[in-house]
């Protein structure tokens, strides 16, 4: 059985799209299976919020683009941390100062 991971704190990554890499920054908080927080891609869209779930080591939201466009973009995101990131994240502490966030209504 899976351990639970616990994604709480800021990931840095890379995504590609159409062989192309775009870079981020991640910022997740975690209560029991629900995820909420932000991402920043370096791109034209730039800063998303998402919303989602972690179970065992699969993750999967929906990040939400907050640019002004004709149309919001949304993108649907899964993926498994590797038992490899579990282990090296495990020791990453949540700064003191950082508040519980609100799950985002969509």
């Amino acid at each position: 059985m899976d351990s639970m991971a616990n994604i709480t704190g800021t990931w840095l990554g890379t995504f590609w799209q159409k062989g192309k890499p775009t870079r981020f920054e991640a910022t997740f908080i975690q209560n029991g299976n629900l995820i909420c927080g932000n991402i920043l891609d370096d791109d034209y869209l730039g800063e998303a919020i998402l919303q989602g779930e972690a179970v065992g080591r699969n993750i999967s939201f929906v990040k939400i683009y907050l640019a002004i466009t004709e149309i919001r973009a949304s993108v649907n995101n899964n993926g498994t941390i590797s038992e490899d990131e579990l282990r090296k994240y495990i020791t990453v502490q949540l700064p003191k100062n950082v508040k519980e966030l609100e799950p985002i209504k969509v």
